[in-house]
């Protein structure tokens, strides 16, 4: 596999001291090409390169550099995790040592996965161990919905590599209703406002950048008390062809200049810090812009905008340290004659 042929990033001196270390613990016949080749590959362990210890391991991760120690290993040509044929640098090779790099491609999750580690010789001997790949990192949550969810109600998480998670909401471990690679869903606990979502993996773990109950908008405006554009332009609230979290964003469509209103019932927001909003311009200008007014029109926030999901936060030291939050206006200010965007993922930040 042509893209598989990288230049490894470990370091040649690393490379070397591990490599004179594991051969000057060989006797003289280790390196005897012509013998080892006929003979039956063992694996004796595995670990990751640059571990001074040479501790075994079981689990690797895609992109990284492992040593397959053994004998009989210079006669080698194949290397296979979870059956994917992966390059290796004959450079690196002895009787009793191979470096390695797990290819990112890797599959670590559906029936036909093997959880081994296979190696095969020129003549055709092979030998193989169980070996785990663990999904790439970091782990990845893009959001969830609803965000401004209650007891009971489903909540789902949307990311990716989530491979056998556990989750967990504030420090109460939630069971999990249902998962993929890239959804879980879960049922909120008790006393669940204001606190994150943490997804847990034999990659890592990953924390939600939203706690519950802090939405504006989650799919859906929460607390709506009106909204509007000043030229009477449609917003769409339900847009479901593009989305930065859930499934659904705001889109509108603007005249140069012109803008919109957003009423909210009152809320108390002393436990947060700050305004969140994610925006992205479907105009590929790099004027697109716009205001984002607070306080009757006290405080304006010039917001640039990208072809990409771009996320914003305005902390509320910079708009007058409200206390209660009930209006958001917006302007468009691109100075091009107008634009189309999309906004999602809107509401506040905890302290």
């Amino acid at each position: 596999m042509k893209n598989l042929k990288r230049i490894y990033s470990l370091s040649l001196a690393v490379v070397s001291s591990v490599v004179f270390s594991f051969v000057s613990s060989c006797s003289n016949d280790d390196n005897d090409i012509s013998s080892s080749s006929s003979a039956t590959p063992e694996i004796t362990k595995v670990f990751e390169a640059g571990d001074v210890d040479f501790t075994p391991v079981d689990l690797g991760y895609p992109n990284k550099t492992y040593v397959i120690q053994g004998s009989g290993l210079s006669g080698i040509n194949k290397i296979y995790f979870n059956g994917v044929d992966t390059y290796f640098n004959q450079t690196f090779v002895t009787d009793n040592n191979v470096f390695v790099t797990i290819d990112l491609d890797t599959p670590y999750a559906g029936d036909e996965i093997t959880n081994e580690l296979k190696i095969v010789s020129a003549n055709g001997k092979e030998a193989k161990i169980p070996f785990v790949i663990a999904p790439p990192a970091p782990l990845i949550i893009k959001g969830f919905n609803p965000i401004n969810a209650a007891e009971g109600d489903e909540i789902t998480i949307y990311g990716n590599f989530f491979l056998n998670p556990e989750v967990a909401i504030g420090d109460v471990d939630v069971p999990v209703v249902s998962s993929t690679l890239t959804e879980i869903v879960v049922k909120a606990p008790a006393n669940s406002e204001d606190k994150k979502i943490t997804v847990t993996t034999i990659s890592g773990e990953a924390v939600s950048t939203q706690a519950i109950g802090s939405a504006l908008y989650d799919d859906e405006l929460r607390g709506d008390a009106g909204h509007w554009t000043w030229d009477g332009s449609a917003i769409i609230k339900d847009y479901s062809e593009d989305s930065a979290q859930g499934v659904n964003s705001m889109k509108f469509e603007l005249g140069g200049w012109s803008g919109a209103d957003f009423k909210f019932n009152s809320r108390d927001v002393s436990k947060y810090k700050a305004f969140r909003l994610r925006v992205k311009s479907l105009t590929d200008n790099a004027g697109a812009s716009v205001n984002l007014v607070f306080g009757g029109w006290a405080y304006q926030i010039p917001t640039a905008m990208t072809s990409a999901w771009t996320y914003l936060e305005v902390p509320f030291s910079a708009i007058g340290n409200p206390t209660t939050f009930d209006q958001l206006t917006i302007q468009e200010s691109g100075n091009f004659g107008g634009n189309t965007f999309l906004f999602d993922d809107m509401g506040f930040v905890l302290k």
